[in-house]
């Protein structure tokens, strides 16, 4: 699993029950406002969540239908377990062309063939120029897979990048309202 998770937040220990949550990161770009963004959320929920990160979708193979249900390959066994294993997941990507990134809908892809996704809280955040396409076609496929997501755990933010600088700091204060709205609606949703 190393080789597919390029990050880890780890929170400290402490007697409080944090929620262990998987952020898949859609953008394939290094240094992209996904990951920025991504960044600020795992910082204004700390408290709340441990974060694991994976934002190597390129590392995947193309999506196998014959090898899916039955001899999946490594990579693909370590992110179905990862999934799997997370008391939630927030995918947080960009649009590309009027749809998710093909990155991104490999990986699901390579879960459809399993309940990894089914009743498992997921929080949706397009965060684009303009995003609307991709935001909508993302909502469809995470709950055709069967994960569960309410109107206040998906956001949409369009013109991120003139919303967050180059340090990756959010310039935009109805864009950090939004976040933390986000993440206050994301840990209700995991105690459910």
């Amino acid at each position: 699993m190393k080789t597919l998770i390029a990050r880890e937040t780890h929170g400290t220990v402490s007697l409080t029950n944090k929620k262990n949550i998987l952020i898949i990161n859609g953008s394939a770009g290094k240094n992209s406002a996904n990951q920025k963004l991504i960044a600020n959320l795992a910082d204004l929920t700390r408290e709340q969540f441990d974060f694991t990160i994976f934002d190597d979708l390129k590392s995947l193979p193309h999506f196998d239908p014959d090898l899916s249900a039955g001899n999946p390959p490594d990579l693909i066994s370590g992110l179905r377990s990862a999934v799997e294993k997370a008391n939630g997941i927030i995918v947080c990507t960009p649009e590309y062309v009027f749809s998710i990134p093909s990155g991104l809908k490999n990986a699901i892809e390579w879960c459809v063939s399993t309940i990894v996704f089914t009743d498992k809280p997921t929080g949706i955040i397009t965060a684009s120029a303009h995003g609307q396409k991709a935001h909508e076609e993302l909502q469809l496929i995470m709950k055709t897979v069967g994960a569960k997501f309410t109107r206040e755990t998906t956001l949409l933010i369009q013109g991120i990048k003139g919303k967050i600088n180059e340090e990756g700091a959010i310039t935009d204060k109805n864009t950090k309202d939004d976040l933390i709205a986000f993440g206050r609606a994301f840990q209700e949703l995991t105690n459910t």
